[in-house]
């Protein structure tokens, strides 16, 4: 689940503090940046672990109308959305169940959330339209999930909220991993059951050393990125630069000049993207041209061979 996008946010974020707080410590530093990638991952599983609470409360609210029903002999409850399959696989997954034993709070104290957000699916017109269709595959179960996570769990501003009360780490991480709920949503098969994988901490095996690379050259090679950067930026004094869009810089040649096998326009891109979320307006155009004249020097003098 950890790929280099959401490494490559974390290294500028931890450098950016390390510069911040005055205690250089690379060491300790660098444990610090690995405990917030996983705390990334543990992230993910937490927000898996919302969909199953909220399929539990409709469970629940479905066995209070039955109850009643019995008493008048009213309409039984429809108990489709209780019963996705989807979410049932998602309960049992081997995975979840792991994580679910080492977890220290759950979605228990925050029921008024849950209720909440139970009554704006309920209220949503594609619940309405799976409720009505007569479609009671596993696939209708799984789709159903992926538009209520998309339309309601993913941008929403109370979960955000609560996730940030819950961790400081998860303030900035949840747009990204909102993306690899989807993916693993999509992902799921009936015909594995409770062992479908969710997706690995890391993405690749290698990505945890990319890391710990990447962060370590942004560090120790500091006086280096800062000569190339002071060269390059024209009238600037570099003192008036955003220290944001410094650190970028240095992270992003970091990157450009220790890993022969990711493309230069690669690095860029990232780079660049990572600006226009945490820096100034003008500030993608800006280390976009100065990374391009950087990397197009570094070529012509031969100390850059990609």
């Amino acid at each position: 689940m950890i790929n280099r996008e959401l490494i490559r946010l974390k290294i500028v974020q931890i450098i950016y503090a390390y510069y911040q707080n005055g205690n250089k410590n690379i060491d300790a530093t660098e444990k610090e940046l690995f405990f917030s990638l996983s705390k990334a991952y543990d992230l993910y599983n937490y927000l898996l672990l919302l969909i199953v609470e909220i399929t539990h409360l409709a469970s629940l609210r479905v066995e209070v109308m039955e109850k009643k029903s019995q008493r008048t002999n009213g309409e039984r409850p429809n108990r489709k959305f209780a019963d996705n399959k989807f979410v049932a696989q998602l309960e049992a997954n081997k995975m979840l169940l792991d994580f679910k034993q080492n977890l220290k709070s759950n979605w228990d104290v925050n029921d008024s959330f849950i209720g909440i957000t139970l009554d704006t699916i309920e209220d949503s017109e594609f619940y309405q339209e799976y409720i009505a269709s007569d479609d009671c595959s596993y696939e209708a179960d799984r789709e159903l999930w992926r538009k209520i996570y998309k339309n309601i769990l993913s941008y929403n501003e109370d979960l955000d909220a609560i996730l940030e009360e819950l961790s400081l780490y998860w303030n900035d991480d949840k747009e990204i991993v909102d993306s690899f709920i989807l993916k693993t949503i999509k992902r799921f098969e009936e015909k594995t059951g409770a062992k479908q994988e969710l997706l690995p901490e890391y993405k690749d095996p290698e990505d945890k050393e990319y890391a710990r690379k990447l962060f370590r050259k942004a560090i120790l090679n500091c006086d280096y990125y800062m000569h190339l950067i002071g060269d390059h930026a024209r009238n600037w004094d570099l003192n008036r630069l955003a220290f944001m869009d410094v650190i970028i810089m240095q992270v992003a040649l970091a990157e450009m000049t220790t890993f022969p096998n990711i493309p230069v326009e690669v690095t860029i891109n990232e780079f660049v993207d990572i600006a226009k979320l945490y820096s100034t307006p003008r500030s993608g155009s800006y280390i976009n041209a100065m990374l391009d004249a950087i990397a197009k020097e570094m070529r012509q003098e031969g100390k850059l061979m990609k």
